[in-house]
Parts: C-alpha cells; sequence; structure tokens
C-alpha cells in the first residue's frame, strides 16, 4: 500500500541557512539579556533607571563610554538566566505532559491514517451502526485504543471481527483481553491458559450475571461448581461427526501428514459411538469403554434402534475389520479422545451424582453470564472439551440469532486468547465473516503468525486474516515474512533528502525526493510496550495507545478481587 505521504522535513534547510540563524538567536538573545540587566542593575545601583537604546548601549559598553553597573549588573543577567532556564523546563514539562509518553515511533503517525481514516472507529459513528443494527444494549462497541495523534478513543462495532498478533509480554491480556471482557453486553465467552484473566473479570462481571470458571486442569484451582454435558450437543449424526473434528482438531496438527484411510476412519468411528452415547443416554466416558472393547456391538445395536440403520452397519464393518486394521483405526479413535481417560478432566462433563447444575449453552447465549474456559496445551491437555463447548456456545449463539431475525439483538463476544493452543477450530476462518453479520462478535488473540499457520495451516490462516475485518498488531514478533508484509500494508512516505559536497573550498546541495516505509522490518519487531497498530477494513492503518484496564473506572474493584484471591491462595 503505497501512498504519497510527503512532509516537509527538516533536511530541506541547508546547514549555512540554520548556523545563521541560530547564531542570530543566540545574539539577539544574549543582546536582550544585557539591555535588561544593565537598566536593572542601574535602578538598583542609583535607584535611578535611564532610558537607553539597545544600539546605544551595547556600542557604549563595547567602547567604553558608558559603565556597566557592576554587581548588581551581573545579578540581574544570572537572574535572567534562572528565569529563562525556569520557563524552558516548565515548558518541556508541560509539553510532556500534553503528549503523555511518547515513544520513537509516535512522529511516524502523521504518515498513518488520521481524520477520515478514523471516523469510521470513533464513538459517534460505532453508535449510529449499534442503533443500525437495533443492539438493545448501552454498549456502543468495544474499546480499542486512543489514536495517536488525535487522542480519540477507537471501537470496533458489534458487526466487526478482530485477529490480534501479540507476542509474549506486549500487554494484550491487559489491554484488549479484559477490558474486551469487561465491556460484552451480554453472554461472553473467554479461553485462557493463564489464571490472570479470571482473576480480573469475576467481580465486575459477576454483577452482570454468573461467572462459570471451567478448570479441569487446576490452573486457576476454580471449585468444581457445575457441570457440562458434552452429548447435549451430539442431536444427530451430523453433530456426532462435528464433535468427532473437534477432538482431531485439538490433538492433531494441520500441517502433519495424514494417513488418508485411519485418520478418517478413526473420525468417523469416533463419531458412531458418540451418537450412540448420546442415543443410549449414557455418559461421554462410556466411549472410551467402547473403544477399548473392540468387539463390543452394543454401540451398533443403539444405532439401528435409533433410526441410524447405515451408520449402524458402518459400524459393524469396522467392528468385523481384520485385527491388524482394526486395531489400527482404534488406536487411531483412542488417540483422538484420550482426554477422558482423565478422572479430573471428566468430572467436569459428566454427571457425578453431587446435584450441580448442568450449563445449558441455549439459556446462557441470551443471559449476561460470563463462561471462563481455561486449559493448557501439552500432555494432559483439556484443549478438546474446551473447543467443543466453545463450539457449542456459538452455534446455540447461531440459532438464536436466527429466531431473532437474522442476528441476536445483544452480541454475543468471544474473546479467544490463546486460541491456537487451547482452542483449535477448525471452521474458524470460515466462520469469521458469517459470524459477524450475526451478531457473534469474535476476537482470536495470537503470539505468532506462525502458531496460527499451525493450528491452521497456511491457508487457514491467511483466509482468517483476510476475512477479519479488524487487524491488531501489538508488536513482540520476530517473524521477519510476516513482518515485511507488514510493512508493505502500511506503506511508504516521501521526504526531501538533501547531499551536501565540497569541492575546491566551496559547498554545494542538492535536494531529491525520497521514498520510505512508514515503519521497517526492525520498528515493529522492536514496537514499543503500549503502542499498537489497526487495520480495518476501509481504512488506512492507524496507530494507537493502547489502554490498560487498570486506568478502567472499576480498576479499583478489580484490584481488590485480585487482592482477595491472592490472599485466599496463601491461605
Amino acid at each position: 500500500m503505497a501512498s504519497n505521504n510527503r512532509r516537509s522535513q527538516p533536511q530541506a534547510y541547508s546547514d549555512t541557512t540554520i548556523l545563521i540563524v541560530g547564531g542570530l538567536a543566540v545574539a539577539a538573545a544574549a543582546a536582550w539579556t544585557i539591555w535588561v540587566a544593565w537598566h536593572l542593575g542601574m535602578l538598583i545601583q542609583d535607584r535611578h533607571m535611564p532610558h537607553v537604546g539597545m544600539g546605544t548601549l551595547l556600542s557604549g559598553l563595547f567602547h567604553g563610554t558608558i559603565a556597566w553597573p557592576g554587581v548588581a549588573g551581573w545579578i540581574m543577567v544570572a537572574v535572567q538566566i534562572a528565569v529563562y532556564t525556569a520557563l524552558i523546563a516548565l515548558f518541556l514539562m508541560i509539553r510532556a505532559a500534553h503528549t503523555g509518553g511518547r515513544t520513537r515511533i509516535d512522529d511516524k503517525a502523521r504518515y498513518l491514517g488520521r481524520g477520515r481514516d478514523i471516523a469510521s472507529l470513533t464513538r459517534k459513528q460505532v453508535a449510529r451502526v449499534a442503533k443500525r443494527l437495533g443492539v438493545t444494549s448501552d454498549a456502543v462497541g468495544l474499546t480499542l485504543g486512543r489514536h495517536i495523534p488525535s487522542g480519540k478513543t477507537l471501537y470496533m462495532t458489534w458487526e466487526d471481527t478482530l485477529l490480534t498478533v501479540a507476542g509474549p509480554r506486549t500487554g494484550k491480556t491487559t489491554c484488549l483481553v479484559i477490558p474486551s471482557i469487561l465491556d460484552a453486553p451480554g453472554a461472553v465467552v473467554a479461553t485462557s491458559n493463564k489464571p490472570d484473566v479470571i482473576q480480573a473479570i469475576r467481580a465486575p462481571r459477576s454483577a452482570k450475571g454468573t461467572v462459570w470458571a471451567f478448570d479441569p486442569q487446576h490452573i486457576s484451582d476454580e471449585a468444581r461448581t457445575w457441570w457440562w454435558d458434552p452429548l447435549s450437543y451430539v442431536t444427530d449424526d451430523t453433530k456426532a461427526l462435528q464433535m468427532a473434528g473437534y477432538f482431531a482438531a485439538a490433538t492433531t496438527d494441520p500441517n502433519a501428514k495424514k494417513d488418508a484411510f485411519f485418520d478418517t476412519a478413526a473420525e468417523s468411528l469416533l463419531s458412531y459411538l458418540l451418537l450412540a452415547c448420546a442415543l443410549s443416554d449414557q455418559p461421554i466416558t462410556q466411549v472410551w469403554h467402547w473403544l477399548t472393547n473392540t468387539n463390543d456391538t452394543s454401540p451398533v445395536d443403539i444405532l439401528r434402534q435409533g433410526g441410524y440403520p447405515l451408520l449402524a452397519d458402518s459400524l459393524e464393518a469396522v467392528i468385523e475389520y481384520p485385527d491388524k486394521q482394526k486395531q489400527g483405526v482404534y488406536g487411531s479413535a483412542q488417540n483422538l479422545c484420550r482426554v477422558l481417560t482423565s478422572p479430573t478432566i471428566t468430572a467436569w462433563v459428566t454427571d457425578t451424582g453431587e446435584g450441580l447444575p448442568c450449563l445449558d449453552v441455549h439459556r446462557f447465549v441470551g443471559s449476561n453470564d460470563t463462561l471462563c474456559l481455561m486449559s493448557r496445551e501439552g500432555v494432559g491437555t483439556a484443549g478438546a472439551l474446551t473447543l467443543a463447548i466453545t463450539a457449542a456456545v456459538a452455534e446455540a449463539g447461531e440459532e438464536r440469532a436466527r429466531r431473532e431475525g437474522g442476528r441476536l439483538h445483544v452480541p454475543l463476544v468471544m474473546v479467544l486468547d490463546e486460541a491456537a493452543n487451547i482452542c483449535r477450530w477448525r471452521e474458524l476462518p470460515d466462520l469469521y465473516s458469517h459470524y459477524g453479520s450475526r451478531g457473534i462478535i469474535i476476537l482470536t488473540f495470537l503470539q505468532s503468525w506462525s502458531q496460527g499457520e499451525q493450528a491452521w495451516g497456511d491457508k487457514g490462516m491467511e483466509k482468517m486474516y483476510s476475512a477479519a475485518n479488524m487487524a491488531v498488531y501489538i508488536g513482540g514478533v520476530k517473524e521477519e515474512p510476516f513482518l515485511r508484509s507488514m510493512s508493505g500494508l502500511l506503506g511508504e512516505y516521501e521526504y526531501v533528502s538533501r547531499q551536501v559536497g565540497y569541492s575546491r573550498g566551496e559547498g554545494s546541495s542538492t535536494m531529491s525526493i525520497t521514498r520510505d516505509h512508514i515503519l521497517d522490518i526492525d520498528d515493529l519487531a522492536a514496537l514499543p510496550r503500549g503502542r499498537a497498530l489497526l487495520m480495518s477494513s476501509g481504512n488506512r492503518p492507524v496507530l494507537m495507545r493502547t489502554i490498560p484496564w487498570m486506568d478502567r473506572p472499576d480498576a479499583k474493584e478489580v484490584i481488590e478481587q485480585q487482592e482477595k484471591e491472592r490472599q485466599h491462595g496463601l491461605g
């Protein structure tokens, strides 16, 4: 995106001109200081102030025809210098306070979007969009940051979707993840692999509705006070296949080589068993029992009696495979749902008889509740179940949107932090543009571009990046291809370049127009903390100052809650 951003540059003035102007300014200041000091000194010394013109005074002092008022004169010189120094210091302090701690890249904001380029991102405009969409909420949109240099707050509307790339320790959680959850007007789903999210949102969101914390891997040591039945999602053979796909997506690298037969057969086998479980009203852990008892034909009978004779025949055929072939299919299916072997994890997705409430995703999407799903990557991950419940809520939101005329009256906000690690939603790139029109607002956060490629493949990541009508970069990434691409999208600017030469004791200079990237790769890799770049549909990229949740009006409440939880943990 090259653009003709031409601005006057300091290099347009020659060194000689700068020296002459600077010398004249210093001489004028010195002459004024001497003139004022002589008059004030004479007043102190003789209690009489004669009026002498500046030129006459300077000439008289130089030729000795006018006397200097001794110590009093020098005191007045020192006083003036002190006053000038104080004024300069005051000016610098006011300027620093006005700029609010500028960084080395803030000057580049004048070459990026401003004026009309941010008009659609201002509160006034997003409020118009909310009214046009019929959103029945006082919240006009989600806050993104403050525009540099105008200082205006920028928002995303209730028909936008966001993709954020931010390296570790760049402030994405404090500046975007937590504020977006707190500002959600209705139901909100958040994924995370750290306890700081639930600790920050619990108190403010509890004032709006119930906070459901899903923590089977003890990331925040949340008590198990509820459960969710994954089989409530499996209402037919299509949903069963989708659920099996969630298990596969959470355990399989998209870029890994797949076996055309065994991988596909394993996913189909898992879908048959999930459907049989749902039809027979058994817990999801029964799936593992059937996978480890390869000759058990009871799920075949359940499918046939439940009205799925063709699926029953397919499952029966798998059971009758030759031993080696059958072991390969069953073994692959076991790898997909090994999470079902952990009693600690399955206690969150089965009825343990303790009388705990079961989460109803259809009721949830019409509430002001918060669902915080915590998991971690690696061995023993609960990512498959985290993904399953996320997709179930999204589809429940889509169903409600259809009943409400096509889009939700109160938007459903889905904040997918660490999505590539704990919420590898295979269909996410395809859903991005569609869900925005349904009032399902998706915000996905990645630590790097390659992390997204690992989760969705090269084409899937490119598709999601293009489908997201808002993209934010907060820094901390060292991947040169990604940074080079972003540098190109930010565009170029033109400036006056001057070349100075000397020949035979005479100087010469030539002027030329030079083009350069607004922000180079090294600028983007070392993006200062507290700065973010926003690219939105139809607008030039803009530079923003991020807004941490600590600057919010409800920050005190959040901090008090965090302190209570910290003390509880120590106790």
